[in-house]
C-alpha cells in the first residue's frame, strides 16, 4: 500500500471515530438514528446518562438514566420487561413518532405510547435529567419521563395529585437493590385540603410527613436544620382542574441532591460530595420505629426516647390490657372518664366541670385532620363547643386544625412538630385534683360505710312504700307488664345479667354511639355473644319509640334485617339486646383506615343485601314499614360480611292501603332525608329509596355525604356525583381501591347510574326497591337518564362560628347538623 492511500485511510479512520464520538456524545435521538449498548445520551452539561446497563449480581439488562459521576439509577424504562443481554436493546424513534425500546426480535418492551402526535419528533435528555419527547414542528412536549417517575425523585420534578379526578403521580421503590422492578413501597401527595406526604406499603400507610403548613411539613422536626427547606408546594385549587405538586430546587448550581424512595420504604436524601468523588451518608426523615404509620393504635402516642416507645394519652387506657403488656398495641387506647358532652347525652345532665384540652408540645399531629380559616382561639372556641371535636391544633401556615375521629399517628418530638391540644375531662387536667379527690372518696367510703348500715333499714322502708305510691314506678311496671301482653316472643332480660354480661356497661365493650345511646358488647353465662343497646335518659327517646322498635322488629324475619333476642325495662332503663355482630357497622368497617378494604364484589354483596332487606320491609313483610333512618351506621356486618339493617326506633308501620304519610316532627340523620320528608314531613317508600341511594354512592366512592370537603365549590357528595356524572368523569367518584380490575367498571358506572335515580328531588321520579334490585342485577336493560338531585350544596362549617367576632354571642349545638338547601 503506498503511503498516500494508507494516509488517506488514516484520515478516514479518524473521522469515522469523530464521526461515533459525536453521535455517543449528543442529547438527542432523531428519527434517523438510534442508541444501542454500549452508547449513551449524555445531557448537555455532562450530568446526566441515558443507556442500557446491567445492574450488580444480575443477568437482565435495562435502559435507564443515571448520574454520570456515580453511575447511580435514577430512572429505568423497561422496569418489568427487561433484555435478556445488552446487545440485543435498541432505542429509536418509531414510525409513529413514538420513542421506543426493542429487542433483537423487533419486539417492543418498552414505548412513550403517545397517541395522535406528529412523526416528525425528537427525544432528548436535559441536563435536569428529563427525558423529553417534544414535535419538530410545534416544538411542544408530548411526552416527559418526570411525568413518569420510578424511586427518585430530582430537581424540578413535580410530584403531583389532582384534587378533582383523585389521580397521583407516585415514586415506587425497587424490588430490591439488584431488581429495578416495582416493588413493595410508593410515595405520594395525599391528604390535599391540608397536603402530606405518605409511603405506601401496598394499598397501607407506612409512613407520613404531617401537613405542610407553607414553608416545611410538621411531621419532619429535621426540616428546620439539614436542606428540605428548598422544597415547595404549588398548584391551583379552582376550577375544574384543582391539583398540587410538590418539587425542590438546589441551594446552589454546585450541588447534586436527590431524593429516592428504598426498597425497604426508607425515603433518602442523597448528597453528592464533589470534592470527595462520593455520595454523603444518606439522610432520612424516618429515624425509628415510631415513624411506621399507627404503630401505637388509636389514641396512642409514640415516644422513641422512651422504653417501650408507646404509651396511652393522658386521660385513656389501653383497651387490652394483655395484649399492650406484651407490646402488641394495635388495638390502641379508650378514654377512662367520659367527656361532658358524654355525661350530657348519657344521662342527660350538664352537671360537673366542663370539658378541657390537655396541651402536647412538639407532637406530630395525628392523620385525617380537617382545615378551617380560623384564629388560634376561635379555633378553640368551636372545638368545645362541638362534642364532635376531640382535639385542635393551629399553625400560622395552615389555621385552624381539628380532628372528629379517632387519633391515629401521634409522635412526641424533642424539638418540632407542633402543640396539640387533646379534649379531657375535668378530672384529667390536674394531677393534684386527682389526689385531693382520692383522699375525699377515701374519707367519704369510710363515712358513707357508717351511715349505710344505720341506713339501711330506713331506704329498704323507703323503697317499699315507693313502689305503692310512686307513679313513675307505676309506670315502669306498666312498661313490664305491656311488654309481657303485647309481645310474648321477645325475651326479657335481667338489668343485673346484663350489666355482668357488659363488665357494667365498662367502656372497654363499648361499640359506639348512637343517637339514642350507646351500644355495648357482651357475653352472656352460655357464652352467647350480644349487641347491648341502652337508650340513655337524654335521648329523647321515650316509651313510645322505644316499644315501637321492639314491637316492629320483633315480628321482623330476615337475612338481611338484625335480630332482636329481647329487652330489659328495669326501673327507668330501657335496653335492646340484638344479635352481635362482629364487623361492626357499615360506616366503621368502610372508614377504617388500618382495617382491611372491601373489594367491589363484597361492596356489591352488601348493597344488593340492603336493597333486598328494604323491600322485604315495604312489600313482603307481614307488616309494611318506612325505616327512616337509613345510613351507614345503621347497616350492621356479621362474620361473612352480610349486611343488616338496624334501629327501628324511627321506623313507621303502614297499612297495606297507604301510600305515603305526614308528620310534624321530623326523626333521622340529615344527608341520607329525603327534601319532602326534610322539609314537608312527608315520607313514604320513596324516602328509604333516597337515603339507599345516598347508601350506595357513598359505599362506590368511599366517601361521606355529610362530610364531603374535596370539592373547590364545596359540594356535597351528591352535588359532587352530579357534577362529575355531567361532566363525563364517574370515573373521580369511584374509591380508587375499587376501580382494578377493570372487568367491573361497567358494573360500578351502571351502579352510579342507579344511585343517581335514587337520590332524585321529586318522589316520583324515584324507583321503587323492587326496580333497583331488578336494575342491580341488569334485568332492567336501558336505565334513564338520572335528573339533578335534590341536595348539590353543603353549607360551610364556618357557619356554626356564626357572629360571634361581632357580638361576642354564639350559639352553638353539641350534636353536627348538615345544613340542606334545595337547589
Amino acid at each position: 500500500m503506498r503511503f498516500s492511500e494508507f494516509r488517506g485511510l488514516k484520515i478516514l479512520i479518524m473521522l469515522l471515530s469523530c464521526f461515533i464520538h459525536v453521535c455517543t456524545s449528543l442529547d438527542t435521538i432523531a428519527s434517523f438514528n438510534s442508541l444501542k449498548d454500549p452508547e449513551t445520551l449524555s445531557s448537555n452539561d455532562g450530568l446526566f446518562q441515558l443507556g442500557f446497563f446491567t445492574p450488580s449480581n444480575s443477568t437482565f439488562t435495562y435502559l435507564g438514566i443515571w448520574v454520570n459521576m456515580s453511575n447511580h439509577v435514577v430512572w429505568v424504562a423497561n422496569r418489568d420487561k427487561p433484555l435478556k443481554n445488552a446487545s440485543s436493546g435498541i432505542l429509536k424513534i418509531s414510525e409513529d413518532g413514538n420513542l421506543v425500546m426493542m429487542n433483537d426480535q423487533n419486539q417492543i418492551l418498552w414505548s412513550t405510547n403517545v397517541s395522535n402526535i406528529a412523526s416528525n419528533t425528537t427525544a432528548q435528555l436535559q441536563n435536569t435529567g428529563n427525558l423529553v419527547l417534544q414535535e419538530n414542528t410545534s416544538g411542544s412536549m408530548v411526552w416527559q419521563s418526570f411525568q413518569h417517575p420510578c424511586d427518585t425523585l430530582l430537581q424540578e420534578m413535580k410530584l403531583s395529585a389532582n384534587k378533582t379526578s383523585g389521580e397521583r403521580m407516585k415514586i415506587t421503590s425497587w424490588r430490591s437493590p439488584q431488581d429495578p422492578s416495582i416493588g413493595d413501597f410508593s410515595a405520594s401527595l395525599e391528604r390535599l385540603s391540608v397536603p402530606e406526604m405518605f409511603v405506601w406499603r401496598g394499598i397501607r400507610p407506612y409512613w407520613r410527613s404531617g401537613p405542610w403548613n407553607g414553608k416545611i411539613f410538621l411531621g419532619i422536626p429535621d426540616m428546620n436544620t439539614v436542606y428540605l427547606h428548598g422544597f415547595s408546594l404549588g398548584g391551583q385549587d379552582e376550577g375544574d382542574d384543582s391539583y398540587y405538586y410538590l418539587t425542590y430546587t438546589y441551594p446552589s448550581k454546585s450541588d447534586m441532591i436527590i431524593y429516592m424512595l428504598s426498597p425497604e420504604g426508607t425515603l433518602q436524601e442523597l448528597d453528592w460530595d464533589y470534592a470527595k468523588g462520593y455520595w454523603l451518608e444518606p439522610w432520612s426523615p424516618q429515624q425509628s420505629e415510631c415513624d411506621v404509620y399507627g404503630i401505637c393504635g388509636a389514641f396512642g402516642s409514640c415516644d422513641p426516647r422512651s422504653s417501650p416507645i408507646c404509651s396511652c394519652l393522658r386521660g385513656f387506657e389501653p383497651r387490652n390490657e394483655e395484649e399492650w403488656n406484651r407490646q402488641n398495641w394495635t388495638n390502641g387506647c379508650v378514654r377512662k372518664e367520659p367527656l361532658q358532652c358524654d355525661r350530657r347525652i348519657t344521662n342527660g345532665s350538664d352537671a360537673g366541670n366542663s370539658d378541657g384540652f390537655l396541651k402536647l408540645q412538639n407532637t406530630k399531629v395525628p392523620d385525617f385532620s380537617q382545615r378551617l380559616p380560623l384564629k388560634a382561639d376561635d379555633c378553640r372556641t368551636l372545638c368545645l363547643g362541638n362534642c364532635s371535636c376531640i382535639a385542635y391544633a393551629y399553625d400560622a401556615g395552615i389555621d385552624c386544625l381539628w380532628w372528629s375521629v379517632n387519633f391515629i399517628d401521634i409522635q412526641r418530638f424533642s424539638i418540632g412538630g407542633t402543640d396539640l391540644y387533646i379534649r379531657v375531662s375535668y378530672s384529667e387536667l390536674d394531677e393534684k385534683k386527682k389526689k385531693n379527690a382520692t383522699v375525699i372518696v377515701t374519707v367519704t367510703v369510710i363515712i358513707g360505710t357508717i351511715l349505710i348500715v344505720a341506713c339501711a333499714y330506713i331506704l329498704w322502708r323507703m323503697n317499699t312504700i315507693e313502689e305503692k305510691t310512686n307513679p313513675r314506678v307505676q309506670k315502669r311496671n306498666q312498661i313490664n307488664d305491656m311488654t309481657k301482653v303485647k309481645l310474648p316472643e321477645v325475651s326479657l332480660y335481667e338489668l343485673e345479667k346484663l350489666a355482668i354480661a357488659t363488665n357494667n356497661f365498662h367502656l372497654t365493650n363499648k361499640l359506639g354511639q348512637g343517637g339514642f345511646g350507646p351500644v355495648y358488647k357482651g357475653t352472656l353465662e352460655d357464652g352467647q355473644k350480644i349487641a347491648v343497646k341502652r337508650l340513655s335518659k337524654a335521648s329523647g327517646q321515650g316509651l313510645e319509640e322505644f316499644m315501637n322498635e321492639v314491637e316492629v322488629i320483633s315480628k321482623l324475619q330476615h337475612l338481611n334485617l338484625v335480630r332482636l333476642l329481647g329487652c330489659c325495662t328495669d326501673g327507668d332503663e330501657k335496653i335492646l339486646i340484638y344479635e352481635y355482630m362482629p364487623n361492626r357497622s357499615l360506616d366503621a368497617y368502610l372508614f377504617d383506615p388500618l382495617g382491611p378494604v372491601l373489594n367491589w364484589e363484597k361492596r356489591f354483596h352488601i348493597l344488593e343485601g340492603i336493597a333486598r332487606g328494604l323491600l322485604y320491609l315495604h312489600r313482603d313483610s307481614r307488616l309494611r314499614i318506612i325505616h327512616r333512618d337509613m345510613k351507614l351506621s345503621n347497616i350492621l356486618l356479621d362474620e361473612e360480611l352480610n349486611p343488616k339493617i338496624s334501629d327501628f326506633g324511627m321506623a313507621r308501620i303502614f297499612g297495606r292501603t297507604e301510600d305515603a304519610a305526614n308528620t310534624n316532627r321530623v326523626v333521622g340523620t340529615y344527608g341520607y332525608m329525603s327534601p319532602e320528608y326534610a322539609m314537608e314531613g312527608l315520607f313514604s317508600e320513596k324516602s328509604d329509596v333516597f337515603s339507599f341511594g345516598v347508601l350506595l354512592l357513598e359505599i362506590i366512592s368511599r366517601r361521606k355525604n355529610t362530610s364531603f370537603y374535596e370539592d373547590a365549590e364545596s359540594l356535597s357528595l351528591l352535588g359532587f356525583a352530579w357534577k362529575m356524572w355531567n361532566d363525563g368523569n364517574t370515573a373521580s367518584l369511584i374509591d380508587p381501591e375499587i376501580s382494578n380490575p377493570s372487568s367491573f367498571h361497567e358494573d360500578i358506572l351502571r351502579c352510579i347510574h342507579i344511585g343517581l335515580l335514587c337520590v332524585q328531588e321529586l318522589a316520583r321520579d324515584r324507583p321503587t326497591m323492587s326496580i333497583v334490585i331488578s336494575m342491580l342485577n341488569s334485568e332492567t336493560v336501558n336505565l334513564p337518564p338520572p335528573k339533578q338531585p335534590a341536595f348539590t350544596q353543603r353549607q360551610a362549617m364556618l357557619d356554626v362560628v356564626c357572629s360571634h367576632k361581632n357580638d361576642g354571642l354564639c350559639s352553638i349545638n353539641y350534636v353536627s347538623l348538615t345544613s340542606i338547601q334545595a337547589r
